[in-house]
C-alpha cells in the first residue's frame, strides 16, 4: 500500500491563527487511512486578527483590502507549511499535497434569488498560488465552493474525518468542535460512514469573545478560563431572547457564521443589556450559557435519542473554556464528556488534518462532501489544485 504525506492548513472563524497538520495517509482496503506525523500553531499578530475580523464584519467598501489580505495570508499560510515540514524534519520534496481551508471572510449559504438565478456564496482567502509557489507542492484549495454549486452549505466538511478517526464499534460518540461557530458530528455506532449527522449548531466562541473584546476596548480578546462567565450570573430574559434566533428553527442541513452571529448581534446584545441593567459579567455569563443551551438543543431535538447519553469528543477553542464545558454538562447531564486527547488525536489538529484528507481525496478524484449532511445534490469532488513545481499527477 502507498503512503502520501500531505500536509493540511486552517484557520477559523475566530481568525486566532493557522494550524498545521502533517499527515501520512495511506490507502487502505476500504477508505485510507490517516496517521499525525507533527502539528503546530502559527498565532496571527493581533493586529492582523484585527483587519482580518474587520473584513469579514466590513459588508462593501472592503475590496481593497480583501485583495491585499488574500496574498498576504497566501504568503503566512505558505511559511506555516515549510515550517511544520522543517520541524518534523521531512523535506519540502518529500510532501505529495498541502491542502488550505484558507480563512473564512464570509459565508452566506442561504439562496437568494437574483436575475432568476439562485445563489449561494462563500468566501475563503489565503491565495493557494503563493503558496504552491514559496513551497513548490501541489496545492489544493477552496473546498466549499464545489459543494455549494451542487446546491449544498459548504458546510461541515469535517465529518468524514471525524468518522475515521473517532467512530467507535459499541458506543455513539459525538464530536463537537467549539470554534468561532460549533458545529457537531454524531457517529452512530458500529455503522461506519452510515448514519453519519453534521450541522453547525450556532455560536461558538464568536459571541464570547466578540463581547470580551467590545466590553474591554479591545484589551482582551478572549474570556480567559471562563473567569468573567464564572463571576457573572446568567440573565434568564435574554438567553429566552437569544434563543429565539431564527436560525434555530431550522433544521439540518444547515450552516452558519459571523453574519447570523456576529457584530449585528453583539450591537443588538449591549443595547438590550444596558436598557435592562445587566452587568458585563452577567451578559458574558448569558451568552456563554446561549453556546450551551443551543448545542444541547440540536443534540436533542436533531439526532436520535440516543444522542443524548452518548460519548461528547470536545475540540476547538471553547474546550478551554471551563464555564462553557460546565455549562455544556449542566445541559447534557448523561453525556459522557472527553477531549479528543483522550479519544486519541490531538484536538488543535483536527481540522487541519481535515483538509489534509480532503486535499488527498480531491488529487485523486474521490468526492470530499456528503451530501446528506451539507444539503448539495450529489457526491463531488472538492476544492481547485494549483499544481507545484514538479507536479505529475497522484494516480
Amino acid at each position: 500500500m502507498v503512503a502520501i504525506k500531505v500536509i493540511g492548513l486552517m484557520s477559523g472563524t475566530s481568525a486566532d491563527g493557522i494550524d498545521a497538520a502533517l499527515v501520512e495517509i495511506t490507502q487502505g482496503a476500504s477508505q485510507p487511512e490517516l496517521r499525525l506525523l507533527h502539528f503546530e500553531v502559527w498565532p496571527f499578530p493581533r493586529k492582523l486578527r484585527q483587519r482580518i475580523l474587520c473584513i469579514a464584519d466590513a459588508g462593501s467598501g472592503a475590496t481593497a483590502e480583501i485583495c491585499h489580505v488574500n496574498v498576504l495570508l497566501g504568503e503566512l499560510f505558505a511559511k506555516a507549511a515549510i515550517s511544520v515540514a522543517r520541524r518534523a524534519r521531512i523535506p519540502l520534496r518529500n510532501i505529495a499535497l498541502i491542502g488550505s481551508h484558507g480563512q473564512t471572510v464570509a459565508h452566506i449559504p442561504d439562496s437568494k434569488i437574483e436575475h432568476g438565478i439562485s445563489v449561494r456564496s462563500t468566501l475563503q482567502i489565503g491565495e493557494p498560488s503563493v503558496i504552491a509557489e514559496r513551497t513548490g507542492v501541489t496545492t489544493v484549495a477552496d473546498f466549499r465552493p464545489r459543494d455549494m454549486a451542487a446546491c449544498g452549505e459548504g458546510a461541515p466538511l469535517t465529518p468524514y474525518l471525524h468518522a475515521l478517526l473517532f467512530r467507535h464499534p459499541r458506543r455513539d460518540r459525538i464530536v463537537l468542535n467549539l470554534g468561532g461557530i460549533a458545529n457537531l458530528t454524531f457517529l452512530p455506532k458500529g455503522r461506519g460512514l452510515r448514519g453519519v449527522l453534521a450541522f453547525d449548531t450556532g455560536p461558538g466562541n464568536v459571541l464570547i469573545d466578540g463581547l470580551v473584546a467590545r466590553l474591554t476596548d479591545g484589551t482582551m480578546g478572549v474570556d480567559l478560563d471562563g473567569r468573567i462567565a464564572a463571576s457573572g450570573k446568567v440573565n434568564p430574559r435574554l438567553l429566552r431572547w437569544l434563543m429565539a434566533r431564527p436560525y434555530f428553527r431550522r433544521t439540518p442541513p444547515k450552516s452558519t457564521g459571523r453574519e447570523e452571529f456576529g457584530p449585528s448581534l453583539i450591537e443588538a446584545l449591549l443595547r438590550r443589556a444596558a436598557a435592562r441593567n445587566v452587568t458585563e459579567e452577567d451578559l458574558v455569563a448569558t451568552v456563554t450559557a446561549f453556546t450551551a443551551q443551543s448545542v444541547a438543543l440540536h443534540v436533542r431535538r436533531d439526532l436520535p435519542h440516543s444522542a443524548a447519553s452518548a460519548e461528547l469528543i470536545v475540540c476547538g477553542g471553547g474546550a478551554d473554556n471551563p464555564t462553557l464545558i460546565k455549562r455544556l454538562q449542566e445541559t447534557l447531564p448523561d453525556c459522557h464528556f472527553l477531549t479528543a486527547n483522550e479519544a486519541g488525536f490531538p484536538e488543535r489538529a483536527i481540522e487541519a488534518a481535515a483538509f489534509a484528507l480532503l486535499a488527498y481525496l480531491t488529487a485523486h478524484g474521490l468526492p470530499g462532501n456528503m451530501p446528506r449532511i451539507t444539503g448539495a445534490t450529489h457526491n463531488t469532488i472538492l476544492g481547485k489544485i494549483v499544481p507545484g513545481r514538479t507536479f505529475r499527477g497522484l494516480r
